[in-house]
């Protein structure tokens, strides 16, 4: 895809629809919607005004990105389902964007290199999606051996940062001071309006997805749920259901 492409971004992944339409590094408009539990009502009215602000067609759109996971089940597959339907028919490729990478890379650049960022998502029952990225612009490259993506309560979570970490989205508000008392001062909370990820910031990780060559059908997308593993379902007894 190339640099210039015109490019749809599309996140439902938590309780705000968001869309955004960017031609290079440019956003040229964007929309987004406090939707709560009605997703499937507020994102294609949102695609329709986010196209017609940037004065596009939708048969110009050269590449999509979506938020792919984790957040709400039932969210995410409306993104999924919104975004196949705009693609239906063509082969127009799409950038499965990680919600948790997209809440890393809204934080902004500047930060030390040093000290990885973990991105967190409300898994409601005082339980967070969470995950460890590197903190720099270069694509915001997951930190696995830091922090892998996964499900988990406050105190599991305290037990498995590092020393030193940013922590940053909505498990922010519903965990931070938990944490910061835990761990002490070397957990930085990262202040946000909301901790959610955005369609924009969608929009550019999926604009380099793409021109590296990681695009996808719309056909070949399924929805990033984020389980426990399978040897702690065993060992409590749980298996984490629809976020909803």
């Amino acid at each position: 895809m190339a640099s210039e492409s015109l490019l749809l971004a599309l996140c439902s992944a938590t309780r705000t629809a968001s869309v955004a339409l960017l031609r290079g590094g440019d956003v040229l408009a964007e929309g987004a919607e406090d939707a709560g539990r009605h997703q499937a009502e507020c994102l294609l009215p949102l695609v329709d005004a986010v196209l017609g602000q940037g004065g596009c067609a939708l048969s110009e759109v050269q590449g999509f990105a979506l938020a792919i996971g984790p957040g709400s089940f039932t969210s995410l597959r409306v993104g999924l389902a919104t975004v196949k339907g705009l693609a239906f028919g063509a082969d127009t490729p799409v950038a499965a964007v990680s919600a948790l990478r997209a809440v890393a890379a809204g934080t902004g650049a500047g930060r030390d290199p040093l000290i990885p960022i973990v991105a967190t998502l409300d898994a409601k029952r005082e339980e967070v999606y969470a995950a460890a990225f590197a903190s720099s612009e270069a694509l915001w490259r997951p930190r696995a051996d830091v922090l892998g993506e996964s499900v988990y309560t406050v105190e599991e979570l305290a037990e498995q940062l590092p020393e030193r970490c940013l922590v940053a989205g909505e498990g922010v508000a519903l965990l931070g001071e938990r944490l910061r008392a835990l761990r002490g001062p070397g957990i930085e909370l990262v202040a946000e309006d909301s901790g959610e990820p955005r369609a924009a910031v969608v929009g550019h990780l999926g604009a380099d997805m793409l021109a590296a060559g990681e695009g996808r059908t719309a056909a070949e997308l399924v929805p990033r749920y984020v389980r426990r593993a399978e040897a702690e379902v065993t060992r409590t007894a749980r298996r984490f259901e629809d976020a909803g």
